[in-house]
């Protein structure tokens, strides 16, 4: 079977949706797929007419006979026009609803949703990378369970990290620097407890939404907590593993997560996890390896923070949990296989 996987912008890109995009083109050949990567347009999900002039030519110079999964950050802002225009099946890859970004205004949320709701009718195969995203696309969106696939992120096994009696606490949070990753309110709830021992790194890129970077900054210098969180940036994969080995608790302050790969990798790794429950991260973190919280509660967030820092035992216990979990999430030949099983059903 030959598949075509059309993904906007910079492949490399280092946020979930692209990792996600690379792991499938590499191991899609396994499954018996021959799989090819389309770059489109890098303006979507706001893509200006040329964007869309351009995309409707590389969709219809796909060849004949290879199927067309299209990546939902373009998929979910194309006109149904263009779809139909195609001349074929398409296919969508959903990680999460495009007007379900935090920080769209209500109109440009709402037009979102609406486009959305059209090309999804059209779509031949839906594949959601959750259970929830699923359930959300069925209920929400109108998108007939029976062509709804899901394929879960898959996540490396890892070296175990050991549990560590502190005093002194480091927290990790990964995840691109955006208004959807509520880091304002991990800082808000930071800055309730600086009679902890504790220090924070956040790794992800600060470069997606440059106004939410600066204030992020801003609030951490009004906080007078420079000197206990680091803003990383975008690492590389070898600095990343660095941080979660040296990390003590992982942390999640996600306003909405289609899935929440950083979480998964979290428990990987056997690290004790806060996490709120915004989206798919209420099933992505089983019960027991950590504290769930509701999403854009800080002082929620601040107790259940204060309750794992100040307890060494309660951390170790929340780890054993994270590590059972971890070894039993997919990896990334499952999420493939499930792709390709989802492909060959298509029209």
């Amino acid at each position: 079977m030959r598949l075509c996987l059309a993904v906007p912008g910079d492949l490399s890109a280092p946020t979930g949706g692209y990792a996600y995009a690379r792991e499938i083109l590499a191991h899609l050949p396994a499954h018996g797929v021959a799989a090819t990567h389309l770059a489109l347009p890098g303006g979507f999900p706001a893509p200006g007419p040329d964007d869309l002039a351009r995309t409707a030519v590389l969709l219809a110079a796909v060849p004949a006979g290879t199927g067309l999964l299209v990546d939902g950050l373009a998929y979910g802002a194309l006109p149904p026009d263009l779809i139909r225009a195609v001349g074929r099946p398409v296919s969508v890859l959903v990680h999460h609803p495009l007007g379900y970004e935090t920080g769209l205004s209500p109109e440009r949320a709402a037009a979102l949703v609406a486009s959305e709701r059209a090309v999804l009718a059209l779509a031949d195969r839906v594949v959601a990378t959750s259970r929830y995203t699923a359930r959300l696309l069925a209920a929400e969106f109108g998108v007939d369970h029976a062509r709804i696939a899901i394929a879960e992120p898959g996540t490396a096994p890892a070296a175990r990290v050991a549990p560590r009696p502190g005093p002194h606490v480091r927290l990790l949070a990964v995840g691109t620097v955006t208004p959807r990753k509520g880091y304002a309110v991990l800082v808000q709830a930071l800055a309730a407890l600086i009679d902890l021992d504790w220090s924070l790194t956040i790794a992800g890129s600060l470069d997606r939404a440059p106004a939410c970077a600066a204030a992020l900054r801003a609030q951490i210098a009004a906080s007078c907590l420079r000197d206990r969180i680091t803003l990383a940036g975008t690492v590389t994969p070898e600095a990343l593993e660095r941080l979660y080995q040296e990390a003590d608790l992982a942390v999640s302050a996600s306003l909405f997560e289609g899935y929440g790969m950083a979480l998964a990798e979290a428990l990987a790794r056997g690290l004790p996890l806060v996490a709120t429950t915004g989206g798919a991260a209420a099933e992505t973190v089983p019960a027991g390896a950590g504290q769930a919280v509701p999403p854009g509660d800080a002082p929620a967030l601040a107790a259940s923070l204060r309750a794992l820092i100040a307890d060494p035992v309660r951390r170790a216990e929340a780890a054993a949990a994270s590590w059972n979990a971890g070894r039993r999430l997919p990896d990334w030949p499952d999420t493939a296989a499930a792709v390709a099983a989802a492909m060959r059903t298509s029209s």
